[in-house]
């Protein structure tokens, strides 16, 4: 017994050993990349060329996306700089295709690899660097707004009215995105942008509206959620985004979960502004009827737009619910509602796993990709 007690001391002293080691180890290594970040990462200034035609000088060593954002130039970015959403794209003039880091391969084809394209969230200015961006990115703005009104529409959904102050407009198409900038507070020391769909009316365009779903620990919905009040001062830029109404006759298929109701809450706003009669169905899934919201406001938008049929699908009904509606996944129901896919179009918006499930589920019913259309936000 003896014996087994001292081995087992011996084993349990060496693990501890191995942990103290591999600790002192990481630590070393994390003062060693610090000290060469403050010194010889040191880039001094740099030089950014931007189509030719506007050139830039910038401190060296960060990423291109803050650098172009600090000099008012504002390039879609949906996850705020983490690599995860793909938007950030810009086409280096003189590209080096060995520099292409293992967080930017996914987002990128091998056509844009072999053109130059990079994730400019990723690319940090260590050279003087020629680039190119789309003109109409020159025209995004930054605006100072004010929360003039926030409403819980969900346990975890908060909505936010944010008035554009300083006398200005937001020119915005229904179903675009802005980057809101959230300030420095206890979860981050310096300030950080996250990407929100428009939900509210584009005829309104001194004030806009966002629906912000929690996520824990999230810095920026953390701070929408439990430190933003009405009064506060917020910047957002934009707006951004290729996701709108395409000007067909096509029939429509809108399908969404949670906070991705918000551009299609917008681009309904826009077909009552524009008496757009097309035969539409938005299929809205959530998991329990707490998880559902502005019921009544699609009652009274069927009746402003009777070839609109709003349909709400609950995943995890409970008992208490007593819901009589629809239950399964949202495809569920995609698959009893779509009768023809030739003369369809789909507008997306939710989570990338419900947005990648509906994408396969509407090509294998024969819809192609160039007429689904969606915003994924990770």
């Amino acid at each position: 017994m003896n014996n087994f007690v001292s081995e087992v001391k011996m084993e349990y002293f060496f693990l501890l050993k191995t942990i103290i080691i591999i600790s002192s180890f990481t630590t070393l290594l994390t003062i060693i990349i610090i000290f060469i970040d403050s010194t010889i990462g040191n880039y001094g200034i740099k030089k950014i060329n931007i189509n030719d035609k506007k050139i830039i000088e910038v401190e060296g060593g960060k990423p291109l996306l803050t650098t172009l954002i600090s000099n008012k130039i504002f390039i879609p970015s949906a996850c705020g700089g983490k690599g995860s959403c793909g938007l950030c794209k810009v086409k280096v003039l003189v590209p080096d295709k060995k520099q292409i880091l293992p967080t930017e391969a996914p987002w990128l084809s091998k056509e844009e690899i072999d053109n130059g394209y990079r994730l400019s969230c990723q690319l940090k200015v260590k050279e003087d660097i020629n680039i190119f961006i789309p003109e109409e990115f020159f025209s995004i703005k930054k605006f100072e707004t004010e929360v003039i009104e926030i409403i819980d529409l969900t346990y975890d959904i908060k909505q936010l009215t944010l008035k554009i102050l300083n006398n200005e407009k937001i020119e915005f198409k229904a179903g675009q995105f802005i980057q809101l900038e959230v300030p420095p507070y206890e979860l981050t020391e310096q300030s950080v942008y996250r990407a929100y769909s428009i939900s509210s009316d584009p005829k309104f365009n001194d004030k806009i509206e966002l629906m912000i779903r929690y996520v824990k620990n999230g810095i920026c919905t953390t701070y929408i959620h439990k430190y933003l009040k009405k009064g506060d001062k917020l910047f957002i830029n934009g707006p951004y985004g290729e996701f709108y109404l395409r000007d067909t006759n096509s029939e429509i298929i809108f399908i969404a979960g949670g906070s991705g109701m918000a551009p299609i809450k917008s681009i309904i706003h826009h077909m009552i502004n524009n008496n757009i009669q097309r035969k539409a169905t938005f299929v809205f899934g959530a998991r329990t009827i707490k998880d559902l919201f502005l019921l009544d406001f699609y009652l009274d938008i069927e009746k402003k737009l009777p070839n609109l049929k709003f349909i709400s699908v609950l995943s995890e009904p409970k008992v208490e619910d007593n819901w009589n509606g629809e239950v399964g996944l949202v495809t569920d129901v995609v698959k009893k509602v779509v009768n023809q896919t030739e003369n369809l179009e789909a507008y997306l918006c939710g989570s990338p796993g419900m947005i990648d499930a509906c994408v396969k589920l509407l090509n294998s019913l024969g819809l192609p990709n160039e007429k689904i259309f969606y915003d994924k936000f990770a």
